[in-house]
C-alpha cells in the first residue's frame, strides 16, 4: 500500500457519479484544514457511458495533475435497489480510482454514512446540512450550483478528520459536535 506524506498534505475528495461527479480539494497543514478548489464534471450530455467513464478519467487526472494532492479519498458506492445504477456507479468510482492509481496516489474509501457522521455528526444529514456545515468550517459563502460538489469537499474533510482525529492524543470522534469541543482552536 502506498503511504502519504506527512505535515502538511492536500487531499482529493471525489464523489463519483455518472451523470454529475462531484470533486473538492482541500489543504490540511498540521491540524487546520483550508479549502483549495470545488467544483463538479457534467456528464448529463453524454450518452455513451464509455464516453462518461472516459470524462470522468480525463477529469480525474487534470485535477491531479493541476493540484498535486497527496492522497484521494472517495464516497464508496452505496446499497441501491438498481443493481444497473451500481453497476454504472461502480464504474465511475472505479474509473476515477485508476486515474489516482495511475498517478501513484494513495486511494481511500468511505461509505456516504460515514461522510455525513464526520462532517454533521449525523449519518442520515441531508445534502444541505452537509454543505452548510462545510460553508462553516472552511469559511466559504458561495453555494455550489449542485450539491455534488460539496459532497466531493466533504469526502475530503472527512479523509483529513480520520487522520487528524486520532493524531496525538489517540482519541477519535463520534460526530462534529465532539471534535469542535476538543479542537476550538482548529475551527476559525
Amino acid at each position: 500500500m502506498l503511504k502519504e506524506k506527512s505535515k502538511e498534505r492536500v487531499i482529493l475528495g471525489i464523489d463519483p457519479g455518472t451523470a454529475v461527479m462531484g470533486y473538492g480539494l482541500v489543504k490540511e497543514t498540521g491540524s487546520l484544514i483550508e479549502l483549495i478548489s470545488l467544483g463538479v464534471v457534467k456528464m448529463a450530455h453524454l450518452d455513451n457511458h464509455p464516453l462518461k467513464l472516459q470524462r470522468i478519467f480525463e477529469c480525474t487526472t487534470s485535477l491531479i495533475e493541476q493540484y498535486h494532492p497527496d492522497c484521494m479519498a472517495l464516497e464508496a458506492p452505496f446499497y441501491g435497489k438498481n443493481i444497473q445504477v451500481m453497476l454504472k456507479l461502480g464504474r465511475a468510482q472505479g474509473v476515477a480510482m485508476a486515474a489516482g492509481l495511475a498517478k501513484s496516489l494513495p486511494i481511500f474509501e468511505y461509505s456516504p454514512k460515514k461522510i455525513k457522521q464526520s462532517i454533521t455528526g449525523n449519518g442520515n444529514a441531508g445534502k444541505e446540512q452537509v454543505a452548510a456545515m462545510l460553508k462553516q468550517l472552511l469559511k466559504f459563502t458561495e453555494t455550489p450550483e449542485f450539491l455534488d460538489a460539496t459532497d466531493g469537499l466533504a469526502v475530503a474533510v472527512c479523509h483529513s478528520f480520520q487522520k487528524t482525529s486520532t493524531a496525538g492524543n489517540g482519541k477519535s470522534y463520534s460526530g462534529w459536535e465532539s471534535f469542535v469541543k476538543d479542537n476550538v482552536k482548529r475551527v476559525k
